[in-house]
This record gives C-alpha cells, structure tokens and sequence, in this order.
C-alpha cells in the first residue's frame, strides 16, 4: 500500500505582473525550465473505514477526545487487501473503545482507545444489543434498531473491494440527545455488542452467584449472592455486622435473596432449554457457520499522531468472549 504518489508540477505560463521588463535573452535553463517533483500524502483507500464504525458504548462526550488524534489501522486496511487474512470474505464491523494510561506529547493521561472488532460470518452475528453496567439491576437485551443501530454495508470511496464489509452504524444524532431522558442517553453508555453461540454455553448457565440490590434505607444493599458455595443465615448475618443492614429487616433481607436464586435457577434453565432447542432445528448450513465464526480484535498501530497502545487483550465483552486473533 503505497503512502506517498510522485506528481509533476508544470511550469507557470503566462504575464509576469509587478516584475521589471529585462532586455537580457534568457538563459537555456530558463527558457526550457524543467518541471520539478514534489511528494503528497496519498488517502490509502480504506484509511477512514474505523471512522465509520460506531464505537459502542462510548460516552457521547468522550468522542470528541477519541477522533481528535489520528489513529492509524493500517492493520484492518491490509487485513482486506490481496492477500490479506480478509480478503475477499464477508465481514462484520462494531467498534468500543478501552481506556488507558497513555503519554503522547510528554503528556501522560488516560485516553480513550479505539477498538475495531472483525467478525467474518455469512450472516450478521446478532441483531440485538446488550445493555448493562454495574448500577443497573437487570441486563437487557433489546433489538438494536431501538437503538438506532443497524448493519449497514460499506463503500469504499476508491477502489472496488473483493470483500464484502458490513458495519455497524447509529443514526443517534448527538444534537438531538438534549431531547432525550437521561435515562435514555445513558443507555448508549452501557450498550454492549450482543452475540449468542447456540454451541458454547453461556457463562450464565453456569454461574450459580446472583446480583442482589435490596431497597433500604438509608441507602440500598448491595452484594453478590452464590447459592452453591454461601450459607443464606450466615450470609445475611455478616451483612448485618457490616451495618449495611438493620436486623428487623433480615427476614425480609433473606426472602428477598431467595426470590432472586429462584428466578435466576429459572432463567438458566430456560437459557439452556432454548438452546437445545436452537441446535435441534438449525440446519446443517447454519450450523457449519456458527463452528466457522471468527472474531478478530484490531487496535490502532504505533503513530507519531497517536497515543502508543502498549495493552492489548484478546477479550471483546462478556458475551462474544475472546478474540481468534488480537492485532
């Protein structure tokens, strides 16, 4: 991929303006002027392909400082070129962004880095997301496109590619967030990627621990419930000597955690139910997808425009797990 492009600069013709008439005849030099050669930035085709993705679940307020430094993914551009691990496959792209303690300029601070995450599959990996934080009591899973998100396919503004790039784009206007409830906005901020492998079972299937959020005063309790390994009675107690919780409230306090391994058992064995259920009547063809799925993690490559990434990891979210492949 070639990054700079050799232009002639022809000679100006023309009357010379403010220059005083010289009777002398002109050298051969300057009669024949040689055109002379300059080097100009050439746009590689695919350089602002990560700028079109959507960086999922980044605040709205921290985009601006996440574009305000020229990330370079040369890596993703030559993944789809000839040759290349990409090319000439049909792929899927959604952006995050991870924060981290970077110096640029003898400044250090941390600094929102964006992630592009390459899914190449024959069909779109989910159309839903996934929406949950740690002040939320439930996680969500919704349908995207009420979130104004949608799979949508990309154009190179250049050359024609041989792969097919589909990705993840939001028509959320940030003008027209001030319209919206808080509640709303804030969403955005906890949106996750979503994506269901009907052959791997989901983390929650196996977890026996439940988020409790019991409502008191003066302020709520807190705490992570596993049925398999705590005692109910010594649990509540140590709660209690902790004085997140006033003994007249225990019964309460332990029907309330009951209530929550109740459904929480209920919604594995549903989850595990449906799954069984996906396998059985999914077709060979969409089966032999599913085993063939990859994920490829891209983070920017060292720029002197850009913050250096020094952390990578291999871990997407919660639910597409880990890369194939971090770059």
């Amino acid at each position: 991929m070639r990054n700079a492009t050799k232009r002639k600069i022809e000679p100006q013709h023309g009357p010379q303006q403010n220059k005083k008439h010289s009777t002398k005849p002109p050298s051969r030099s300057q009669a024949n002027p040689k055109p002379h050669e300059e080097y100009l930035d050439e746009k590689r085709n695919l350089e602002d392909l990560w700028r079109e993705v959507f960086l999922v679940g980044t605040e709205w307020d921290q985009l601006d400082s996440v574009y305000q430094y020229k990330w370079n993914f040369s890596n993703l551009e030559n993944a789809f070129e000839d040759g290349g691990f990409l090319h000439g496959k049909r792929v899927y792209l959604f952006g995050c962004t991870e924060p981290q303690q970077a110096c640029f300029k003898d400044v250090e601070k941390v600094i929102f880095v964006p992630i592009i995450v390459a899914v190449v599959s024959p069909f779109p990996p989910s159309d839903k997301i996934g929406i949950t934080s740690v002040q939320r009591e439930n996680e969500e899973i919704i349908p995207m496109k009420q979130m104004k998100m949608d799979w949508i396919p990309y154009m190179p503004s250049k050359d024609r590619l041989k792969s097919q790039i589909f990705i993840l784009s939001c028509t959320q206007r940030r003008a027209a967030l001030k319209h919206l409830k808080l509640e709303q906005v804030k969403k955005y901020e906890y949106c996750l990627p979503y994506f269901y492998h009907p052959f791997k079972e989901d983390e929650l299937e196996q977890s026996t621990e439940v988020q409790i959020l019991f409502p008191t005063e003066p302020k709520p309790v807190f705490c992570t419930f596993d049925w398999q390994f705590d005692d109910l009675e010594e649990f509540t107690n140590a709660v209690i000597q902790d004085e997140e919780l006033s003994a007249d409230q225990k019964d309460a306090f332990k029907e309330f955690v009951k209530e929550r391994v109740r459904e929480a058992k209920k919604a594995n064995k549903e989850a595990r139910e449906a799954r069984r259920k996906a396998i059985e009547e999914m077709s060979e063809e969409t089966k032999a997808a599913f085993e063939n799925i990859r994920f490829y993690k891209f983070y920017p490559v060292q720029s002197p425009d850009a913050p250096d990434v020094s952390k990578k990891c291999e871990v997407i979210n919660r639910y597409y797990g880990k890369a194939h492949e971090y770059l």
